[in-house]
């Protein structure tokens, strides 16, 4: 019987598992339900596709997404392997079919909704299968912790027990705090010791924070105008920002399209395909472009809103670099998006509990915005790892100058002194910039001795409160109407034992999202791109699930010329060299020839 190590490298072209995927796998064939929380890109779809392989029967893969199962079904067929989904837009003529070919064990995955799954025909019909497994794809749904909560992901483990077979569970995720992984595990009965939780450290990404002194738009421009010819996403936070932003940069010639939940379904599955095919290298979207795309070559993710928590932010900014190769994810904060999230909370129906989590998850992004330690750091900490400074951050490589901000610190920390820690961020600012509010007045606040004494917008003094806060000079208290206090670093800045600096908003620059390689490879990797696409558009699919953009980085590396050599790139299996081994290596050997001429 072939081995798990057998099947990665046969079916799918790899010489070794990744971090974690051998532990889970090995866990899944003993029969043990397993939780594991990998990062966006780092191979949790092997780690029920190889089983998949290996175990007699059927596995079920819930999955959130109809897009996102397309993807999959059509990616498993490129490397050889026979898959099916059952969901909505399947008609109903071609449903028979596909149970019968996973009866007679023609089919070995079958895609399917928690919808579907939950169905009490649906699972009649699955009786009659031999199920091994059910996989189910984006976890965190499951929970109310989580930040992408889908109710119908609650009545999946009722559904999984009235199946025949008593079949495994695996349970996958790429965002999920510990608290969340605790509300998995229980919900879905899997034991705290099979669960594997991988670093949640993504290097290959370089994140950035930038505090837009001046117009958003520009500062996209700018960053568009540096990565001229990469594939990226943008993310707003309404409909009507990604449909004005998109008409902005294309009136300035770029080629963007837009994706929102209030298009039509064709509409949204042709910018999807267009975006999938490179026929548009920037999508402008809400949220509710990403879950399903498989995209391995996204080279930036652009958020011009704020994310609303760090766990959405994660696991947008991931869809960047999932072939593993340099990418960028960059976060515009602006503070008035944070005020606008909490005004939603405020007028949330949720109990008191679930509100506190949200308050928390917003202040967790004002800190990550305003930190000045490593972004990756603060983002690994949060989800409940420690790594090393990444050392390509935007705080890592932060060369700018050093402003000294003490003399304005000491304004804003004895403002708060002042005020006895009873009032929150934009009560402090108002007071401190002089403001003539009304409420200013009937608290009789601006009789303190600090009132007016900054010369600042109150977003400015606003923003100097958030760092102050983020870099522990400050505390917050409090959900819903959190309180500024004064932390204990400050009182030796106010006994002028300590100074507070901060450094200046840079400019957007050109930051290296490109592999290193000769001009020769550089030049033969674009003829290789050329002709991928020609045959992704024979096979209508997507250019990646022909050969990924790192493939064929080691194919131009490699320039392998034998079937034997071909096996050995990055990705390549033996479906792959079946259908694709000699048109590419006749690319390859005219490319040399060529310049040999």
């Amino acid at each position: 019987m072939a081995t798990p190590i057998d099947i990665l490298h046969i079916n799918f072209g790899f010489d070794h598992f990744r971090d974690g995927q051998e532990q889970v796998i090995t866990q899944v064939l003993n029969h043990q339900n397993t939780l594991a929380v990998m990062p966006t890109g780092g191979g949790k779809s092997l780690c029920y596709q190889i089983p998949a392989l290996i175990n007699p029967g059927v596995t079920i893969v819930v999955s959130p997404l109809l897009s996102l199962m397309k993807d999959q079904v059509d990616s498993l067929r490129q490397n050889g392997i026979a898959a099916a989904a059952l969901n909505s837009a399947t008609p109903r003529e071609e449903v028979n079919p596909i149970l019968r070919s996973a009866y007679n064990g023609e089919t070995k995955l079958l895609y399917v909704t928690p919808e579907r799954l939950a169905m009490e025909y649906f699972q009649y019909q699955l009786s009659f299968l031999n199920i091994n497994l059910v996989a189910i794809d984006e976890a965190h749904c499951i929970s109310q912790w989580g930040h992408d909560f889908r109710p119908a992901y609650r009545q999946l483990n009722a559904a999984i027990q009235r199946l025949k077979t008593n079949p495994t569970i695996l349970a996958l995720t790429a965002t999920a705090t510990p608290q969340v992984q605790a509300d998995i595990g229980e919900q879905l009965t899997i034991p705290r010791e099979n669960f594997v939780i991988t670093s949640f450290a993504r290097p290959n990404i370089s994140f950035r924070v930038t505090h837009p002194q001046g117009s958003t738009r520009q500062y996209i421009v700018k960053y568009l105008t540096a990565h001229q010819g990469e594939a990226g996403i943008i993310y707003a936070n309404t409909r009507k920002r990604v449909e004005s932003l998109t008409s902005f940069l294309n009136d300035r010639g770029f080629h963007a399209a837009m994706y929102h939940a209030g298009m039509t379904t064709e509409d949204r599955a042709k910018v999807q395909d267009d975006f999938q095919f490179d026929r548009v290298p920037v999508i402008v979207a809400t949220n509710a472009f990403g879950m399903g795309i498989d995209k391995s070559n996204v080279r930036f993710v652009l958020h011009a809103t704020s994310a609303k928590s760090l766990e959405s932010y994660y696991q947008e900014a991931g869809r960047a670099g999932r072939d593993g190769l340099p990418s960028e994810a960059v976060m515009l904060y602006h503070a008035n998006d944070i005020q606008q999230y909490r005004w939603f909370i405020d007028q949330s129906t949720a109990d008191d509990q679930y509100r506190e989590v949200q308050y928390e998850k917003l202040q967790a992004i004002t800190d990550y915005a305003n930190t000045p330690r490593c972004l990756q750091q603060q983002l690994v900490e949060y989800f409940g790892q420690s790594c090393d400074p990444c050392g390509h951050c935007s705080n890592c490589t932060d060369d700018r100058q050093l402003e000294d901000i003490t003399p304005v610190a000491k304004e804003i920390i004895a403002t708060v002194n002042e005020l006895h820690g009873r009032f929150g961020k934009s009560l402090v600012a108002k007071v401190v910039t002089g403001s003539h509010d009304q409420r200013v007045r009937q608290l009789h606040v601006d009789q303190l001795d600090h009132y007016g004494a900054l010369k600042l917008s109150q977003q400015a003094a606003g923003s100097l409160v958030d760092y102050l806060v983020a870099t522990g000079f400050l505390e917050l208290e409090g959900g819903q109407f959190p309180v500024v206090k004064v932390g204990k670093p400050s009182w030796r800045v106010l006994a002028g034992k300590a100074t507070i600096q901060r450094r200046v908003e840079p400019q957007p620059t050109k930051v290296a999202t490109k592999i290193e390689e000769t001009p020769e490879q550089a030049a033969l990797f674009e003829c290789l791109r050329k002709r991928r696409l020609e045959l992704a558009r024979d096979q209508e699919v997507p250019p990646f699930m022909i050969f990924s953009d790192r493939t064929l980085h080691d194919m131009a590396r490699l320039q392998p010329q034998t079937p034997a050599e071909f096996l050995e790139v990055n990705g390549v299996g033996q479906a792959k060299l079946k259908k694709y081994g000699q048109i590419m290596m006749d690319e390859i050997g005219a490319y040399l020839s060529g310049n040999e001429d």
